[in-house]
């Protein structure tokens, strides 16, 4: 049986799985029973490596080893291997919390803090900057810049990031929100919005900004994060966003997003309950 490169690297992404062990699992699957020497020889796996494939597929709950000469292997069927990757995927997770949970009581963070410290009192403001890739990266710093926000955050976004940020960053927001800061969203406002804009109530000033097309965020008149690109002009993976920490600029670029801020229509007249 033949399985299409293209699945195998599914597969292989699903499972957590190498090139090897995806061939052998579906050479397996496709004969029930079969012994290493078979799987090798239909899975174009090496003979010297079909055995600790096998052996690790046993470790991960793949395959079951059948006792007897010669040796032979089954399958487990597919539903039930899916949950034991969900269920180990699960306990690591669960390790892995519990684990970083205990860095939060021990002398080790304090000292990464303390290093971070000593390390940033030697650092020019203008090394604080960098290039971001990928839409997922761009929100996980996004998230890290809101988080220490002191005074204020302003936004400026498509409709289409106003629902992004709504689901990345409304428990942030809520929390600054609590804290006195003052949160300020301009993004142009359609229907497609109307519910993200609906959840932001009480926690942001939202306006909308027309056809003003920008992507940036300027976090207490310092941090700056701007994209370099439109939203709807490039794939996720290939968004570009530059990070810097310049009071100069960021609050040069806040006071012009400040006369603008007066003219754009508040979403509460925009969408009338």
């Amino acid at each position: 049986m033949i399985v299409k490169e293209e699945i195998l690297s599914k597969l292989r992404g699903y499972f957590n799985l190498n090139l090897y062990e995806v061939r052998i699992w579906t050479a397996l699957l496709s004969r029930g029973v079969s012994t290493a020497g078979e799987l090798s020889d239909i899975g174009h796996v090496p003979r010297s490596r079909a055995y600790d494939v096998l052996e690790s597929l046993e470790k991960k709950g793949f395959v079951i080893m059948k006792l007897g000469k010669p040796i032979k292997y089954i399958a487990v069927e597919p539903g039930e291997v899916v949950e034991r990757v969900k269920k180990n995927i699960q306990v690591e997770a669960d390790q892995s919390v519990q684990r970083l949970k205990e860095l939060n009581n021990n002398d080790v963070l304090k000292e990464l803090e303390t290093l971070h410290k000593t390390g940033i009192e030697f650092i020019d403001s203008t090394d604080l900057s960098g290039a971001i890739r990928g839409k997922h990266n761009l929100y996980t710093h996004l998230e890290l810049m809101v988080k220490g926000a002191e005074k204020s955050v302003t936004i400026a976004t498509t409709s289409k990031g106003l629902v992004r940020k709504v689901e990345a960053l409304k428990p942030v927001l809520q929390k600054l929100a609590k804290k006195g800061v003052n949160v300020r969203i301009a993004a142009p406002l359609t229907k497609d919005c109307q519910n993200a804009v609906k959840d932001l109530k009480g926690i942001a000033d939202v306006r909308d900004s027309g056809k003003l097309a920008a992507r940036f965020c300027v976090v207490d008149g310092k941090d700056l994060l701007f994209m370099v690109m439109h939203d709807e002009e490039v794939h996720p993976t290939y968004d570009v966003g530059v990070w810097v920490t310049t009071p100069f600029f960021a609050g040069a670029l806040e006071n012009i997003f400040d006369l603008a801020w007066k003219d754009f229509e508040p979403a509460t007249k925009k969408f009338k309950e």
